[in-house]
């Protein structure tokens, strides 16, 4: 018996490293030494700080994620160019609360059965986010274990690193009461809360305002890169939040990075996408479908206490990324994100905390 017998198939994954190195080119920069296909990424900071990012006391920012059960959707929906971006994204856009400018990004690609043109579909998306955020796609790792993952799943991870001058770290050390919350808008769903959204919209074939609503729940994790530091130019930025899994309750006392604030979210101030009224309706249990299902999910969305708390404590509601600034920044910091084409919105403020509540707070 031989590998190929044993169910590792060489040739498949030199034809799928053949397309990664042409899918990361457009993504190198002269920082980068060599190219895709060596034992290790090379990155010459120096080459990189001595450019036109010169900076006093640099910081590297790391962060690692994967997209969760979503990819078990993107199976049975057979879409794969998203999931790529959905990676990059919630790697780079962590690091991102800390001011960090995206370096370089390294992904993982697990299955049971290569597929080249699947994984080249997979890491395509990954080459995308990398091009909207500026980051070099600078390697990974291809991994085929039959018998371990079943045939036709695949599982994907990323490695981001990224670099902040020291003395524009945002760390919520300068956050304080009476600052505003903004929230910029998600593009849906996300990568969090797949778990329960794949038990309560089991058929991703359900109509949607006329597409299936597995492919709306594929809609890719935004990119705030660009925007978020195009911000920081302009205004300064005390704290940032990236609404992931745990929603708004675990996320957003996060930036107080354990100082005796809260904050106080105003209901109302955005509008929330109509794919979470829908979400609702299933968590409720109700025997709709369609468009009828989400109108229904709206009305318990306004008036079940319980069933609110659930879904904020679970997704982004549609707020995907919250920044606090000054007062007196806030209606500037909302101009300039709605001209990048994020919309933004005022949605809350800081306040003083007891220390004895959860560090947020509705109205």
């Amino acid at each position: 018996m031989d590998y190929e017998q044993a169910g590792v198939h060489l040739e498949e994954a030199y034809r799928a490293v053949g397309y990664y190195r042409k899918l990361a080119a457009p993504t190198l920069h002269p920082a980068v030494l060599g190219g895709i296909g060596n034992f290790a990424g090379l990155f010459s900071l120096k080459d990189w700080i001595s450019g036109a990012h010169a900076l006093e006391e640099p910081v590297l920012v790391s962060g690692t994620d994967g997209v969760g059960t979503k990819l078990e959707l993107a199976f049975k929906m057979q879409q794969y160019d998203t999931l790529g971006i959905d990676c990059v994204a919630m790697c780079v856009n962590d690091i991102l609360c800390h001011g960090a400018r995206p370096l370089f990004f390294l992904d993982y690609l697990a299955c049971g059965k290569l597929d080249a043109q699947v994984a080249a579909k997979i890491v395509q998306g990954v080459a995308v986010g990398c091009r909207e955020t500026g980051a070099v796609l600078l390697g990974g790792e291809t991994a085929e274990m039959p018998g371990f993952y079943p045939e036709g799943t695949y599982d994907i991870a990323g490695f981001a690193l990224g670099i902040v001058d020291r003395k524009r770290l945002v760390d919520g050390s300068k956050i304080q009461e009476g600052d505003a919350l903004i929230g910029i808008a998600s593009s849906g769903v996300h990568s969090n809360g797949f778990s329960l959204i794949r038990k309560v919209l089991p058929d991703g074939e359900e109509d949607f305002g006329g597409m299936p609503i597995g492919i709306a729940l594929l809609e890719p994790t935004r990119l705030y890169v660009k925007p978020v530091l195009g911000l920081m130019e302009q205004l300064e930025i005390r704290g940032m939040a990236h609404i992931t899994g745990g929603g708004f309750y675990e996320n957003i006392p996060r930036i107080f990075s354990g100082r005796p604030l809260k904050a106080l979210i105003q209901e109302g101030t955005w509008p929330i996408p109509r794919i979470f009224a829908r979400i609702a309706y299933g968590v409720a249990g109700g025997g709709l479908t369609g468009p009828e299902a989400a109108a229904a999910g709206a009305g318990l969305l306004r008036n079940n206490e319980n069933l609110k708390r659930i879904l904020f404590n679970t997704f982004n509601m549609g707020i995907g990324f919250v920044l606090v600034v000054a007062p007196e920044d806030r209606f500037r910091a909302i101009e300039y994100l709605d001209s990048q084409g994020y919309p933004g919105w005022e949605i809350g403020r800081v306040l003083a905390s007891t220390g004895q509540d959860e560090g947020i707070s509705f109205i």
